[in-house]
């Protein structure tokens, strides 16, 4: 009986444009992980509408927008897969069931939900509510065994975890019936010995993983901050790059030379954290480097490195987006892909559920 086959799933939402959080926290290290094991990377579009419907030309436009932001930041698509995820109907499929496994308690904990839904609760959609058992549909639709995930969405993933081990238990003896189980590589009293869906694993990133704005630092770097100076999108050429630095709050202070210095300074953390990861470097030999230095002397060599690293994605992705029948070629060819994967795991669900499929 065959393991789990590893495989990475990740996406990014559709909204707006694309940030350096979003770069930094997740697209640039799901390039490496393309060479470790195969990988699949969404556009969630389903996701996209839980808050309320955009506008239909430019949620189309957004997801080409992020696919040639996945292509030109290094994702390649002859490696991995690349697709919008509303093009495969497993997704959906799963969810419902999924739907039908997780408890209303657990939602209930779920915090993004609370802080996207606001005072206002009651009024938001039920997809708002519901939409983990979506992503733990994403994840599961595949048997994806590892996700990269930043600090905002652990939560979900245990959630996701708590989906499958429950699935798991539920139909244990329809599992060992039907032969289609897979050995439990971590035996323990909470599960049977086989298990369907796999319980996916973390992939934590390392630091700068969470973004803030440049407008303030104790808020994450968002799409939909009204002011643009606090962010860096990846569409932005050099000039803006380096006016948004430039411009970027700091404190009168230098910077420190140890990071129990940056205790209490939230935009210098920030900078400082920044600079980190598209340097390759640890916060601590970027305070060995700038510590004592002015911000006056920091930002410019700030400004040098974020257009070297990021002024190439915006020209690249400036190329891609004037072909838009090549980015839906991709999306074509990802779903396809993506679907022969999913279809004969959403084949095995409704056999454990007990769906009837006379066809």
């Amino acid at each position: 009986m065959k393991a789990f086959e590893p495989r990475v799933f990740s996406g990014v939402q559709p909204t707006g444009n694309l940030h350096l959080g979003n770069y930094l926290g997740a697209v640039s290290r799901w390039v490496p992980l393309q060479d470790e094991m195969p990988s699949i990377f969404c556009v969630v579009d389903l996701h996209a509408i839980t808050a309320g419907f955009p506008d239909p030309k430019e949620l189309s436009a957004a997801t080409r927008e992020v696919t040639a932001a996945y292509i030109a930041s290094g994702i390649d698509p002859a490696k991995s897969i690349i697709f919008n995820q509303s093009q495969v109907k497993e997704h959906a499929e799963l969810a419902w069931i999924f739907n039908c496994v997780a408890r209303m308690g657990w939602l209930n904990r779920m915090t993004q939900f609370k802080d996207k839904a606001g005072k206002n609760r009651e009024n938001a959609s039920v997809g708002l509510f519901a939409y983990p058992n979506l992503m733990a549909a994403d994840i599961l639709a595949y048997r994806a065994t590892h996700v990269p995930v930043g600090d905002d969405q652990k939560q979900h993933l245990e959630l996701t975890r708590d989906i499958a081990q429950k699935f798991n238990n539920d139909f244990a003896e329809r599992i060992r019936e039907l032969g289609i189980g897979v050995p439990n590589p971590t035996p323990s009293p909470e599960l049977p010995d086989e298990l369907y869906l796999p319980l996916t694993e973390p992939v934590i990133a390392g630091p700068a993983t969470r973004v803030m704005s440049l407008r303030d630092g104790t808020k994450k770097m968002s799409k939909s901050d009204p002011s643009d100076l606090s962010r860096i999108n990846l569409t932005d050429d050099a000039d803006a790059i380096s006016k948004k630095v430039k411009k970027a709050k700091t404190d009168p202070e230098p910077l420190p030379g140890e990071m129990d210095g940056l205790k209490d300074r939230p935009e210098a953390d920030n900078l400082v954290g920044i600079y980190a990861a598209l340097a390759g470097m640890a916060k601590e030999a970027v305070l060995a480097e700038y510590g004592g230095q002015p911000f006056s002397v920091f930002k410019p060599a700030l400004a040098e490195i974020a257009v070297m690293r990021l002024a190439p994605i915006a020209g690249e992705m400036r190329r891609l987006m004037a072909d838009p029948a090549e980015i839906d070629r991709v999306l074509k060819d990802g779903a396809e892909r993506a679907s022969a994967i999913a279809q004969p795991v959403l084949r095995d669900m409704r056999r454990i559920v007990g769906f009837l499929d006379v066809r």
